[in-house]
């Protein structure tokens, strides 16, 4: 199994008992409830979470940007997986090294250099800025998302590891989501992504 698809299998597992945004447990590739037992549900209860996001945008002509740092491009990745995700996804912006927030994606230096990269603001600004670094045919994206953190093993910049926020951003405003995650790398990595996608799936 490739990383991506291990750390993609974990996010699966570790959003299983919680609930969508429509009060839904969430549903990984398998038919089998928590506890491993078949469950029968309708159709739309099957439905794959993040091609459902796909097809709403693409419904609604709303197109999306991403920036990851933490994440490392597995966001974006979940995010093209479905098909007709083009019409949508306008493409991506793994800013990992700090410089490359503010050079690419117009984080505010000194923000960082006070602050570092793992802070709302940054998120936000991200977000924010992503949506204008990735404009097509003259505009910019409707939806701006990012994610910065502590992956682990340890903490980083007197923040502990499972430290994540999440920015989200629009014409009509920004805003940032504190998170914090357990496990090893791999698993705080992956549960980022699936927090993010609640995040857009709640919001968009």
């Amino acid at each position: 199994m490739s990383e991506f698809a291990a750390a993609a299998a974990a996010a699966a597992a570790a959003a299983a008992a919680d609930a969508d945004a429509d009060g839904r447990p969430f549903l990984g590739p398998s038919d089998e409830s928590a506890d491993g037992r078949a469950d029968a549900r309708s159709d739309d209860e099957t439905t794959d979470l993040t091609a459902r996001l796909i097809a709403d945008l693409t419904r609604r002509g709303e197109t999306l940007a991403v920036a990851e740092s933490l994440t490392g491009g597995m966001l974006a990745a979940e995010l093209i997986r479905p098909a007709g995700a083009s019409n949508v996804v306008v493409g991506a912006v793994v800013a990992y090294n700090t410089a490359i927030k503010a050079s690419v994606l117009g984080v505010d230096a000194e923000l960082l250099r006070k602050h570092g990269p793992v802070h709302p603001q940054v998120a936000e600004q991200m977000a924010e800025g992503v949506r204008f670094a990735l404009v097509v045919d003259g505009s910019p994206a409707s939806i701006g998302i990012s994610t910065t953190g502590v992956a682990g093993p340890g903490p980083k910049d007197g923040h502990e590891a499972g430290t994540v926020f999440v920015g989200f951003a629009t014409d009509d405003g920004v805003s940032s989501f504190a998170l914090h995650l357990g496990g090893d790398r791999d698993q705080i990595r992956a549960g980022a992504v699936a927090e993010a996608l609640r995040i857009l799936r709640s919001r968009a």
